[in-house]
């Protein structure tokens, strides 16, 4: 008995494909909602700068000064024990790090 065999794929076909570079926005057109720049408001700039930043930004801004002034709570670094700054910001005096973008939100308006 003769068996068959799967014919051979060609060399080029076999080869993963490479993927494409994401294409640069044009000229006019909007950036994502990560990449708009936001206008802090007066209590969030005084942690933050007063300069238009995009969401990504200010979260890591605010995560720099929450770790330069050892705002985590040692005994669960999930939440943040806010001074007065941050007060302003969140409310409170403790807070969550997943509460927290939705504080943050209240405090930033479109540039």
């Amino acid at each position: 008995m003769a068996t068959k065999t799967a014919p051979k794929k060609d060399e080029k076909s076999a080869a993963p494909k490479a993927k494409k570079a994401a294409a640069p926005k044009a000229a006019g057109g909007k950036p994502n909602a990560l990449q708009q720049p936001l206008k802090p408001s007066g209590e969030l700039a005084a942690v933050v700068g007063a300069a238009a930043l995009p969401r990504g930004e200010v979260v890591s801004k605010v995560w720099e000064y929450i770790k330069k002034h050892n705002l985590q709570n040692p005994a669960n670094k999930r939440e943040i024990l806010a001074d007065e700054k941050l007060k302003k910001i969140f409310g409170k005096d403790k807070c969550s790090m997943f509460e927290m973008n939705k504080h943050l939100a209240a405090h930033l308006n479109s540039a």
